[in-house]
Protein backbone atom coordinates (compact mmCIF):
# COMPACT_ATOMS: atom_id res chain seq x y z
CA UNK A 1 0.00 0.00 0.00
CA UNK A 2 2.49 2.26 0.79
CA UNK A 3 4.72 2.19 -2.01
CA UNK A 4 1.36 2.23 -4.18
CA UNK A 5 0.41 5.20 -2.75
CA UNK A 6 3.82 7.08 -2.63
CA UNK A 7 3.80 7.36 -6.72
CA UNK A 8 0.99 9.37 -6.83
CA UNK A 9 1.11 13.20 -7.72
CA UNK A 10 -2.14 14.27 -8.87
CA UNK A 11 -5.31 14.40 -7.05
CA UNK A 12 -8.81 15.00 -8.85
CA UNK A 13 -11.33 15.90 -7.40
CA UNK A 14 -15.13 15.51 -8.10
CA UNK A 15 -17.09 19.15 -6.97
CA UNK A 16 -20.82 18.32 -5.73
CA UNK A 17 -20.85 15.84 -2.91
CA UNK A 18 -17.26 16.01 -2.34
CA UNK A 19 -16.38 19.43 -1.57
CA UNK A 20 -19.58 21.48 -2.27
CA UNK A 21 -22.86 19.85 -0.49
CA UNK A 22 -24.07 18.01 -3.31
CA UNK A 23 -27.38 20.01 -4.96
CA UNK A 24 -27.11 22.92 -2.89
CA UNK A 25 -25.83 25.38 -5.80
CA UNK A 26 -28.32 24.81 -8.35
CA UNK A 27 -31.38 23.27 -6.61
CA UNK A 28 -31.55 25.52 -3.86
CA UNK A 29 -29.39 28.65 -4.36
CA UNK A 30 -29.67 29.59 -7.77
CA UNK A 31 -33.38 27.34 -7.66
CA UNK A 32 -35.03 30.11 -5.26
CA UNK A 33 -34.48 32.57 -8.00
CA UNK A 34 -36.83 31.21 -10.36
CA UNK A 35 -40.67 30.75 -10.12
CA UNK A 36 -42.35 28.22 -8.76
CA UNK A 37 -42.88 26.39 -12.09
CA UNK A 38 -39.38 26.70 -13.07
CA UNK A 39 -38.18 25.29 -9.95
CA UNK A 40 -40.43 21.96 -10.52
CA UNK A 41 -39.24 21.62 -13.88
CA UNK A 42 -35.74 21.95 -12.51
CA UNK A 43 -36.23 19.21 -10.03
CA UNK A 44 -38.13 16.91 -12.44
CA UNK A 45 -35.44 17.59 -14.39
CA UNK A 46 -32.82 15.89 -11.89
CA UNK A 47 -35.26 13.54 -10.85
CA UNK A 48 -34.79 12.12 -14.77
CA UNK A 49 -31.21 12.07 -15.04
CA UNK A 50 -31.11 10.50 -11.83
CA UNK A 51 -32.99 7.27 -12.78
CA UNK A 52 -31.24 7.48 -16.07
CA UNK A 53 -34.58 8.83 -18.02
CA UNK A 54 -32.11 11.77 -19.08
CA UNK A 55 -28.58 12.06 -20.55
CA UNK A 56 -26.35 13.92 -18.55
CA UNK A 57 -26.25 16.32 -21.53
CA UNK A 58 -29.65 17.03 -21.89
CA UNK A 59 -30.58 17.54 -18.39
CA UNK A 60 -28.27 20.12 -18.21
CA UNK A 61 -28.95 21.74 -21.30
CA UNK A 62 -32.64 21.88 -20.14
CA UNK A 63 -31.89 23.06 -16.58
CA UNK A 64 -29.49 25.84 -17.63
CA UNK A 65 -32.28 27.49 -20.31
CA UNK A 66 -34.16 28.05 -16.73
CA UNK A 67 -31.06 30.33 -16.09
CA UNK A 68 -31.62 32.42 -18.96
CA UNK A 69 -31.06 36.10 -18.11
CA UNK A 70 -29.25 35.76 -15.22
CA UNK A 71 -25.86 37.55 -15.10
CA UNK A 72 -22.20 36.01 -14.58
CA UNK A 73 -22.08 38.44 -11.51
CA UNK A 74 -25.22 37.13 -10.03
CA UNK A 75 -24.04 33.35 -10.18
CA UNK A 76 -20.73 33.91 -8.64
CA UNK A 77 -22.85 36.14 -5.78
CA UNK A 78 -25.58 33.12 -4.96
CA UNK A 79 -22.15 30.70 -4.84
CA UNK A 80 -20.26 32.85 -2.13
CA UNK A 81 -23.42 31.32 0.29
CA UNK A 82 -22.67 27.80 -0.70
CA UNK A 83 -20.79 26.70 2.39
CA UNK A 84 -17.73 24.31 1.31
CA UNK A 85 -18.03 20.66 3.24
CA UNK A 86 -15.89 20.45 6.19
CA UNK A 87 -12.36 19.94 6.12
CA UNK A 88 -12.26 20.85 2.49
CA UNK A 89 -9.92 23.56 2.55
CA UNK A 90 -7.85 21.88 5.40
CA UNK A 91 -7.30 18.82 3.31
CA UNK A 92 -6.22 21.34 0.44
CA UNK A 93 -3.39 23.18 2.52
CA UNK A 94 -2.62 19.61 3.52
CA UNK A 95 -2.04 18.05 -0.02
CA UNK A 96 -0.26 21.58 -1.18
CA UNK A 97 2.08 20.61 1.45
CA UNK A 98 3.04 17.12 0.24
CA UNK A 99 3.70 18.35 -3.49
CA UNK A 100 0.44 16.83 -4.71
CA UNK A 101 -0.85 18.62 -7.57
CA UNK A 102 -4.98 18.91 -7.16
CA UNK A 103 -7.94 19.42 -10.34
CA UNK A 104 -11.29 19.92 -9.96
CA UNK A 105 -13.62 18.96 -12.29
CA UNK A 106 -17.54 19.08 -12.71
CA UNK A 107 -19.99 18.29 -15.39
CA UNK A 108 -22.99 20.50 -13.43
CA UNK A 109 -21.13 23.11 -12.65
CA UNK A 110 -20.27 26.19 -14.69
CA UNK A 111 -16.54 26.56 -14.96
CA UNK A 112 -16.67 30.42 -13.59
CA UNK A 113 -17.65 28.93 -10.40
CA UNK A 114 -15.67 25.85 -10.39
CA UNK A 115 -12.83 28.59 -11.02
CA UNK A 116 -13.55 30.52 -8.11
CA UNK A 117 -13.67 27.66 -6.01
CA UNK A 118 -9.90 26.34 -7.30
CA UNK A 119 -8.97 29.82 -6.83
CA UNK A 120 -9.83 29.77 -3.24
CA UNK A 121 -8.55 26.46 -2.61
CA UNK A 122 -5.38 27.17 -4.78
CA UNK A 123 -6.28 24.01 -6.66
CA UNK A 124 -4.30 24.18 -10.01
CA UNK A 125 -6.87 22.96 -12.50
CA UNK A 126 -10.70 23.91 -12.85
CA UNK A 127 -12.74 22.55 -15.24
CA UNK A 128 -16.47 22.93 -15.61
CA UNK A 129 -19.14 23.66 -18.18
CA UNK A 130 -19.22 26.34 -20.49
CA UNK A 131 -22.06 29.30 -20.34
CA UNK A 132 -22.70 30.93 -23.78
CA UNK A 133 -23.55 34.56 -22.39
CA UNK A 134 -24.16 37.60 -24.19
CA UNK A 135 -22.69 40.78 -23.00
CA UNK A 136 -22.32 38.87 -19.34
CA UNK A 137 -25.77 37.44 -19.42
CA UNK A 138 -26.91 34.02 -19.65
CA UNK A 139 -28.48 32.79 -23.08
CA UNK A 140 -29.58 29.46 -22.02
CA UNK A 141 -27.08 27.27 -24.15
CA UNK A 142 -24.18 25.89 -22.33
CA UNK A 143 -21.22 23.88 -23.61
CA UNK A 144 -17.82 21.37 -23.10
CA UNK A 145 -15.85 18.43 -22.81
CA UNK A 146 -17.25 17.86 -19.59
CA UNK A 147 -20.91 17.12 -20.95
CA UNK A 148 -20.24 14.65 -23.06
CA UNK A 149 -20.30 10.87 -21.60
CA UNK A 150 -16.48 10.34 -21.57
CA UNK A 151 -16.33 14.16 -20.93
CA UNK A 152 -14.44 13.44 -17.55
CA UNK A 153 -11.87 11.25 -19.37
CA UNK A 154 -11.09 13.78 -21.80
CA UNK A 155 -10.38 16.49 -19.50
CA UNK A 156 -8.35 14.42 -17.26
CA UNK A 157 -6.39 13.02 -20.31
CA UNK A 158 -5.69 16.62 -20.84
CA UNK A 159 -4.54 17.33 -17.44
CA UNK A 160 -2.16 13.84 -17.44
CA UNK A 161 -0.72 15.31 -20.80
CA UNK A 162 -0.08 18.61 -19.32
CA UNK A 163 1.73 17.53 -16.37
CA UNK A 164 3.42 14.80 -17.81
CA UNK A 165 1.81 11.86 -15.60
CA UNK A 166 0.33 8.61 -15.87
CA UNK A 167 -2.91 7.43 -14.65
CA UNK A 168 -0.46 5.17 -11.76
CA UNK A 169 0.43 8.31 -10.59
CA UNK A 170 -2.99 9.36 -9.99
CA UNK A 171 -5.81 9.37 -7.34
CA UNK A 172 -9.57 10.12 -8.32
CA UNK A 173 -12.27 10.98 -5.07
CA UNK A 174 -15.96 11.27 -5.95
CA UNK A 175 -19.20 10.15 -5.24
CA UNK A 176 -21.49 9.81 -8.46
CA UNK A 177 -21.81 7.57 -11.28
CA UNK A 178 -20.87 10.24 -13.30
CA UNK A 179 -17.25 9.81 -12.82
CA UNK A 180 -16.96 6.33 -13.70
CA UNK A 181 -15.31 7.33 -17.05
CA UNK A 182 -12.39 8.22 -14.82
CA UNK A 183 -12.26 5.33 -12.36
CA UNK A 184 -9.54 3.57 -14.13
CA UNK A 185 -7.72 0.28 -12.84
CA UNK A 186 -4.07 1.91 -12.39
CA UNK A 187 -5.79 4.80 -10.17
CA UNK A 188 -6.39 5.01 -6.78
CA UNK A 189 -10.39 5.23 -6.34
CA UNK A 190 -11.46 7.06 -3.23
CA UNK A 191 -15.18 6.71 -3.32
CA UNK A 192 -16.31 9.64 -0.74
CA UNK A 193 -19.94 9.25 0.60
CA UNK A 194 -20.45 7.21 -2.92
CA UNK A 195 -23.34 5.79 -4.80
CA UNK A 196 -23.82 1.85 -5.45
CA UNK A 197 -21.12 2.39 -8.33
CA UNK A 198 -18.67 4.47 -7.07
CA UNK A 199 -19.04 1.89 -4.09
CA UNK A 200 -18.32 -0.77 -6.01
CA UNK A 201 -15.37 0.49 -8.14
CA UNK A 202 -13.32 1.97 -5.42
CA UNK A 203 -10.22 0.59 -3.29
CA UNK A 204 -11.06 3.13 -0.31
CA UNK A 205 -14.07 4.59 0.89
CA UNK A 206 -14.15 7.59 3.45
CA UNK A 207 -18.02 7.89 4.96
CA UNK A 208 -17.78 11.02 6.78
CA UNK A 209 -14.02 12.97 7.12
CA UNK A 210 -12.45 14.38 4.22
CA UNK A 211 -9.10 14.58 6.01
CA UNK A 212 -9.22 10.60 5.72
CA UNK A 213 -8.21 11.03 2.62
CA UNK A 214 -4.61 12.32 3.81
CA UNK A 215 -4.41 9.29 6.22
CA UNK A 216 -4.95 7.03 3.32
CA UNK A 217 -2.30 8.99 0.77
CA UNK A 218 0.07 8.11 4.40
CA UNK A 219 -0.62 4.49 3.15
CA UNK A 220 -2.59 4.27 6.70
CA UNK A 221 -5.27 1.26 7.13
CA UNK A 222 -8.33 1.52 8.65
CA UNK A 223 -8.19 2.14 12.26
CA UNK A 224 -10.36 1.60 15.58
CA UNK A 225 -12.03 5.16 16.89
CA UNK A 226 -14.76 6.05 19.62
CA UNK A 227 -17.83 7.21 18.51
CA UNK A 228 -18.56 10.97 18.36
CA UNK A 229 -21.38 12.82 20.13
CA UNK A 230 -23.51 13.11 16.77
CA UNK A 231 -22.97 9.46 15.75
CA UNK A 232 -23.86 8.09 19.34
CA UNK A 233 -27.25 10.66 19.12
CA UNK A 234 -28.00 9.32 15.28
CA UNK A 235 -27.82 5.59 16.44
CA UNK A 236 -29.63 6.13 19.44
CA UNK A 237 -32.25 7.61 17.41
CA UNK A 238 -31.83 4.90 15.12
CA UNK A 239 -32.08 2.18 17.32
CA UNK A 240 -35.03 3.83 19.17
CA UNK A 241 -36.99 3.01 15.62
CA UNK A 242 -37.46 -0.90 17.31
CA UNK A 243 -39.81 0.54 20.07
CA UNK A 244 -41.98 1.49 17.12
CA UNK A 245 -43.05 -2.70 17.41
CA UNK A 246 -44.34 -2.08 20.91
CA UNK A 247 -46.10 1.03 19.89
CA UNK A 248 -48.16 -0.09 16.99
CA UNK A 249 -49.05 -3.29 19.45
CA UNK A 250 -50.21 -1.03 21.66
CA UNK A 251 -52.29 1.51 19.49
CA UNK A 252 -52.39 -0.11 16.47
CA UNK A 253 -50.57 -0.64 13.08
CA UNK A 254 -52.55 1.95 11.05
CA UNK A 255 -52.53 4.81 13.52
CA UNK A 256 -48.64 4.59 13.82
CA UNK A 257 -48.21 4.49 10.24
CA UNK A 258 -50.26 7.33 10.01
CA UNK A 259 -48.46 9.55 12.71
CA UNK A 260 -44.83 8.40 11.07
CA UNK A 261 -46.59 9.73 7.94
CA UNK A 262 -47.42 13.04 9.19
CA UNK A 263 -43.78 13.20 11.05
CA UNK A 264 -42.03 12.64 7.28
CA UNK A 265 -43.96 16.19 6.66
CA UNK A 266 -42.98 17.76 9.42
CA UNK A 267 -39.40 16.78 8.82
CA UNK A 268 -39.32 17.64 5.44
CA UNK A 269 -40.39 20.57 6.00
CA UNK A 270 -37.77 21.22 8.91
CA UNK A 271 -35.09 20.32 6.59
CA UNK A 272 -36.42 22.80 3.71
CA UNK A 273 -36.63 25.63 6.69
CA UNK A 274 -32.83 24.51 7.56
CA UNK A 275 -31.49 25.16 4.20
CA UNK A 276 -33.20 28.69 4.42
CA UNK A 277 -31.27 29.29 7.27
CA UNK A 278 -34.73 29.04 9.56
CA UNK A 279 -34.96 26.45 12.21
CA UNK A 280 -38.29 24.63 13.66
CA UNK A 281 -37.71 24.06 17.19
CA UNK A 282 -36.64 21.12 18.77
CA UNK A 283 -36.98 19.48 14.96
CA UNK A 284 -33.90 21.06 13.31
CA UNK A 285 -31.94 20.90 16.88
CA UNK A 286 -32.33 16.95 16.86
CA UNK A 287 -31.34 17.02 13.17
CA UNK A 288 -28.36 19.16 13.28
CA UNK A 289 -26.81 16.96 16.32
CA UNK A 290 -27.56 13.89 14.67
CA UNK A 291 -26.19 14.45 10.88
CA UNK A 292 -23.17 13.55 10.12
CA UNK A 293 -20.75 16.50 8.92
CA UNK A 294 -21.42 16.55 5.23
CA UNK A 295 -25.62 15.98 5.97
CA UNK A 296 -25.24 19.33 7.96
CA UNK A 297 -25.25 21.20 4.47
CA UNK A 298 -27.74 19.43 2.59
CA UNK A 299 -31.18 18.16 2.69
CA UNK A 300 -30.83 15.04 4.84
CA UNK A 301 -33.11 11.91 3.41
CA UNK A 302 -31.82 9.22 5.72
CA UNK A 303 -34.86 9.33 8.47
CA UNK A 304 -37.38 9.32 5.42
CA UNK A 305 -36.00 6.51 4.24
CA UNK A 306 -36.04 4.79 7.78
CA UNK A 307 -39.30 6.23 7.87
CA UNK A 308 -40.95 5.04 5.33
CA UNK A 309 -39.54 1.39 5.59
CA UNK A 310 -41.28 0.88 8.84
CA UNK A 311 -43.96 2.10 7.73
CA UNK A 312 -44.17 -0.32 4.68
CA UNK A 313 -43.37 -2.81 7.18
CA UNK A 314 -45.76 -2.23 9.20
CA UNK A 315 -48.84 -2.34 6.57
CA UNK A 316 -47.93 -4.57 3.96
CA UNK A 317 -46.12 -7.62 6.04
CA UNK A 318 -48.54 -10.15 8.03
CA UNK A 319 -47.81 -9.87 11.54
CA UNK A 320 -45.27 -10.83 13.39
CA UNK A 321 -43.27 -10.62 9.97
CA UNK A 322 -43.46 -7.01 10.20
CA UNK A 323 -42.37 -6.09 13.64
CA UNK A 324 -39.48 -8.62 13.07
CA UNK A 325 -38.41 -6.47 9.19
CA UNK A 326 -38.27 -3.38 12.07
CA UNK A 327 -36.26 -4.86 14.47
CA UNK A 328 -33.40 -6.14 11.76
CA UNK A 329 -33.48 -2.73 10.17
CA UNK A 330 -33.40 -1.21 13.81
CA UNK A 331 -31.27 -2.84 16.07
CA UNK A 332 -29.25 -4.44 13.20
CA UNK A 333 -28.38 -1.84 10.78
CA UNK A 334 -27.58 -0.07 14.03
CA UNK A 335 -25.18 -1.97 15.61
CA UNK A 336 -23.32 -2.77 12.23
CA UNK A 337 -22.63 0.90 11.68
CA UNK A 338 -21.31 1.44 15.66
CA UNK A 339 -19.17 -1.71 15.75
CA UNK A 340 -17.93 -1.08 11.77
CA UNK A 341 -16.74 2.40 13.05
CA UNK A 342 -15.41 1.38 16.64
CA UNK A 343 -14.01 -1.84 15.68
CA UNK A 344 -14.00 -2.27 11.90
CA UNK A 345 -10.53 -3.46 10.28
CA UNK A 346 -11.60 -6.15 7.53
CA UNK A 347 -13.28 -4.44 4.77
CA UNK A 348 -16.11 -6.27 2.57
CA UNK A 349 -14.76 -7.07 -0.80
CA UNK A 350 -17.77 -5.89 -2.54
CA UNK A 351 -18.33 -2.95 -0.09
CA UNK A 352 -15.15 -1.19 1.18
CA UNK A 353 -17.83 1.14 2.97
CA UNK A 354 -18.46 -1.84 5.29
CA UNK A 355 -16.66 -3.91 7.59
CA UNK A 356 -16.96 -7.70 8.43
CA UNK A 357 -16.88 -6.99 12.03
CA UNK A 358 -20.17 -4.75 11.48
CA UNK A 359 -21.86 -7.23 9.61
CA UNK A 360 -21.33 -9.55 11.89
CA UNK A 361 -22.70 -7.77 15.38
CA UNK A 362 -25.09 -6.16 12.92
CA UNK A 363 -26.16 -10.27 12.35
CA UNK A 364 -26.43 -10.95 16.14
CA UNK A 365 -28.12 -8.33 17.01
CA UNK A 366 -30.70 -8.39 14.32
CA UNK A 367 -31.15 -12.05 14.83
CA UNK A 368 -31.49 -11.55 18.80
CA UNK A 369 -34.10 -9.34 17.97
CA UNK A 370 -36.14 -10.52 15.47
CA UNK A 371 -36.39 -13.91 17.68
CA UNK A 372 -38.88 -11.73 19.96
CA UNK A 373 -41.94 -11.85 17.27
CA UNK A 374 -40.56 -14.88 15.41
CA UNK A 375 -39.10 -18.71 15.57
CA UNK A 376 -35.46 -18.48 16.08
CA UNK A 377 -35.09 -20.44 12.66
CA UNK A 378 -37.51 -17.79 11.00
CA UNK A 379 -35.31 -15.37 12.72
CA UNK A 380 -31.68 -16.48 11.47
CA UNK A 381 -33.28 -16.06 7.71
CA UNK A 382 -34.43 -13.03 8.34
CA UNK A 383 -31.54 -11.21 10.12
CA UNK A 384 -28.95 -13.22 7.92
CA UNK A 385 -30.70 -12.17 4.70
CA UNK A 386 -31.21 -8.75 6.04
CA UNK A 387 -27.95 -7.74 6.99
CA UNK A 388 -26.51 -9.60 3.39
CA UNK A 389 -28.55 -6.97 2.43
CA UNK A 390 -27.75 -3.89 4.19
CA UNK A 391 -24.16 -5.20 3.04
CA UNK A 392 -24.70 -4.59 -0.66
CA UNK A 393 -23.63 -1.24 -2.55
CA UNK A 394 -27.52 -0.98 -3.76
CA UNK A 395 -29.01 2.17 -5.45
CA UNK A 396 -31.49 2.14 -2.95
CA UNK A 397 -30.99 3.27 0.75
CA UNK A 398 -30.02 0.39 2.89
CA UNK A 399 -32.74 1.84 5.55
CA UNK A 400 -35.44 0.98 3.19
CA UNK A 401 -34.33 -1.94 1.12
CA UNK A 402 -33.03 -4.19 4.20
CA UNK A 403 -36.55 -4.68 6.03
CA UNK A 404 -38.35 -4.93 3.00
CA UNK A 405 -36.00 -7.72 1.63
CA UNK A 406 -36.04 -9.42 4.94
CA UNK A 407 -40.03 -9.29 5.00
CA UNK A 408 -40.85 -10.54 1.83
CA UNK A 409 -38.07 -13.35 1.73
CA UNK A 410 -39.45 -14.55 5.41
CA UNK A 411 -43.49 -13.93 4.08
CA UNK A 412 -42.55 -16.20 0.76
CA UNK A 413 -40.81 -18.92 2.92
CA UNK A 414 -42.25 -19.30 5.82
Amino acid sequence: MNRKVSRKKLVVFDVEGVLLPKNRYLAFEVGRNLSFLQLLKLLLFGILYEIGALSLESAFKKIFKLFQGFSIEELLEIFEKVPLLPYTETVFVELKKRGFKTALISSGLPHVVVANLALRLKADYAFGLELETDNKILTGNIKGDVLKKNGKALVMKEILDLEGLSKKETVVVADDRNNAPILYPEVLKIGYNPDFLITVKSDRVIEENLLELISILEGKQRSWHSLSRHEAIREAIHAGGFFITFASMLLGIYPIAFLLFLTILIYMASELARLERKTIPLISSITVKAATLSERYEFTTTPIYLALGVILSLLFFPTPINYASIAIVCLGDSAASIFGKVFGKTAIPFNKGKSLEGFLAGFAFAFLSAAIFLHPLQAFVGAILGMFVESLPLPVNDNLSTPLAAGIFLAFLF
